[in-house]
């Protein structure tokens, strides 16, 4: 019986291990971290001048009450365990996804840009097939012509 438990701790360390299960793991981190930092992006720093753009407004306290009592402010309604629609929260999780959305854009086409530029680096056309052959190449693999 141990036997088996160490042939699936293996398999398992062998898996957890590997690169893309390392790049994954690192990835969930850093995008943890961004997270928090776009929160307070659009809570700290962009929902206050949008609210004071649209007359004091606050996002984040816009709410449909569905009691038929009276709350001036989200939390009063939360806190006495009113049932309500938090349009305001809503908006600013859009705004979130959003700046992330923007975020992971730019960086993946600043990635796509310099991969573009490597791969032209590493390859050259043939001068007498015209296929794409690697810079260091002396012959062509395809035409044997010398490089």
């Amino acid at each position: 019986m141990a036997e088996p438990t160490l042939k699936l701790w293996a398999e398992f360390k062998k898996f957890a291990l590997r690169g893309n299960v390392v790049d994954l793991s690192i990835g969930v981190i850093i995008g943890s971290a961004l997270t928090a930092i776009t929160n307070s992006l659009v809570k700290d720093i962009i929902m206050p001048p949008l609210g004071l753009l649209l007359r004091g407004v606050d996002f984040s306290n816009l709410f449909i009450n569905l009691s038929r009592q009276e709350y001036a402010t989200l939390a009063q309604a939360q806190a006495a365990g009113v049932p309500t629609i938090n349009y305001g929260l809503f908006l600013n999780a859009v705004l979130n996804f959003l700046i992330i959305a923007l975020v992971i854009f730019i960086v993946v086409r600043q990635i796509n840009r310099l991969q573009r530029h490597d791969e032209a680096i590493s390859e050259k056309t043939c001068p007498h097939c015209q296929s794409q052959i690697h810079v260091a190449a002396t012959r062509c693999p395809q035409c044997t012509s010398a490089q």
